[in-house]
Formats: C-alpha cells, sequence, structure tokens
C-alpha cells in the first residue's frame, strides 16, 4: 500500500521558503570567502604593474610599486528571489527587517505588509503577549511614541506574519471568525447587563422619590375618637391611609 505525503500547511510551506532562503545566502557567503582566499599575490618574478606591462624584480628594488586591482564582481546562479513576483532581489526591506523574502515593489502594492502595533495586532486578530514569543518569536522593529514622547518606544510587526500567527493560534479563518463572533456575543451581553442595571437604579429612584414625595403631601384625617377601657387609651383612625393615632386624657 502506497503511503501519500501529508499536504503542507501554508505555515509549514511559508517556513520551508525561509530555510530555503536562509541557506541560499549561506551559500553564497561560503563561495565569497573561499573566492577571496584563492586570489594569489602578484609573482616576484613578472609583477602586473596595472598598466598594461609587468616588472621584474630588480624594478620592484629599485622603487616600483606593483598595483593589485580587487577581482571581478562573481555571479552566482542562485540568486535569492522575491517570493511574490518571482524577480531578483537587490534590495529588501522586509529581507533585512523581518526574514521575509519580498521586494520593496511588492512590499508597497499590498497593505499585507504593512506594520501593525503589538495592541492593535492583540485587539484585531485576538492574540494574547504569549503568543508572540511562540517559536519561532514574530519579528519586529521599536519605534518612538508619535503621540507621547515621554511614552516608551512602540513594537511594530508585520501585519502578513501577524495574521498567520493568529490562524495558527486559532486554526485558520473560519476559527478565527468564531472567536471573534463569540468576543462579539460577549460584549453585547456585557453591554445589556450593564444598561439593565442602569435602568434598575433610575427605576428605584424614581420610585424613592415618589415614595417621599406622597409621604410628605399626605395629611391625615382622622375620624371619630373610640375609648379603650382596658388600656385607658384614646384612639382615632385616619381615614384614608388607616394610620392610628393614640394618646390619654388628663
Amino acid at each position: 500500500m502506497i503511503e501519500t505525503a501529508p499536504k503542507l500547511t501554508d505555515a509549514q510551506r511559508a517556513r520551508i521558503e525561509r530555510n530555503r532562503q536562509h541557506a541560499l545566502l549561506l551559500k553564497r557567503s561560503r563561495e565569497l570567502k573561499k573566492t577571496a582566499n584563492r586570489i594569489e599575490p602578484p609573482s616576484k618574478k613578472n609583477c602586473d604593474s596595472g598598466a598594461g606591462f609587468v616588472v621584474d624584480d630588480e624594478e620592484e628594488e629599485q622603487g616600483h610599486t606593483t598595483i593589485v586591482h580587487d577581482p571581478a564582481p562573481i555571479n552566482f546562479g542562485d540568486r535569492l528571489m522575491c517570493t511574490e513576483c518571482g524577480g531578483e532581489m537587490l534590495n529588501s526591506y522586509l529581507y533585512k527587517q523581518f526574514n521575509l523574502a519580498v521586494c520593496d515593489k511588492c512590499k508597497e502594492d499590498n497593505d499585507e505588509y504593512d506594520l501593525i502595533t503589538k495592541t492593535d495586532a492583540k485587539k484585531e486578530y485576538l492574540l494574547k503577549d504569549h503568543h508572540f514569543e511562540k517559536d519561532p518569536p514574530l519579528k519586529f522593529i521599536e519605534k518612538k511614541n508619535p503621540r507621547h514622547d515621554r511614552w516608551g518606544t512602540m513594537k511594530l510587526y508585520l501585519k502578513k506574519q501577524v495574521i498567520t500567527r493568529s490562524l495558527e493560534v486559532h486554526g485558520g479563518e473560519d476559527g478565527l471568525e468564531e472567536k471573534k463572533e463569540e468576543r462579539k456575543e460577549k460584549r453585547e451581553e456585557g453591554k445589556q447587563k450593564k444598561f439593565d442595571k442602569k435602568m434598575k437604579q433610575l427605576r428605584m429612584t424614581v420610585r424613592s422619590s415618589l415614595y417621599k414625595k406622597e409621604s410628605a403631601a399626605h395629611e391625615h384625617v382622622y375620624g371619630g375618637e373610640e375609648y379603650d377601657e382596658e388600656e385607658d387609651v384614646y384612639t382615632k383612625t385616619c381615614q384614608s391611609c388607616g394610620h392610628k393615632l393614640s394618646y390619654e386624657k388628663m
């Protein structure tokens, strides 16, 4: 039975591509170092003057200087290529700062390569602090806060890498949207509870004020006098509220 290779995720393919680009840079660096070591000094018997002729040992001893030129640049078959357009990358801000093989032209044409603050990244993509430090940690640059000079520096992350990390944490786009809906529902429930609490307090305040007004405005209208022989007490009852007034006669 032939086993089929598991399908790679977007995050795995991106990691493989980063590793490949990193290996290419190491290869170029080693080849440059080997080439520099192979450059031999000019021979004492036949030294290139750099002006179209050679000089011998006797001319050197008489004060002639041997001119040695730097070797010409070496062309390699493996160049660092942009993963977006496939073109050769001569300069790349994203590769320098975030180790992402994307040329400057493609960076300007895609808003996913914009920078985003850590606060906005946590709020929009539902990330927590430890998600930024998860292996491999997300790269960032630091800049001064433009609004408050006295505050500390801001951490700016690459939006595309933040999105990739968020999809890894929440299990894809569907998982992220589900988490956003859950957070939205909890936020609405919190707003409703706060509103209900305020309305309850308002109703209690209104009822309390009405009760005080009614109590202050009410005047008892007592009926006839009644006498209790056992207690030797006279009583009058309010005809509207039923309040009883007890008293003794001297």
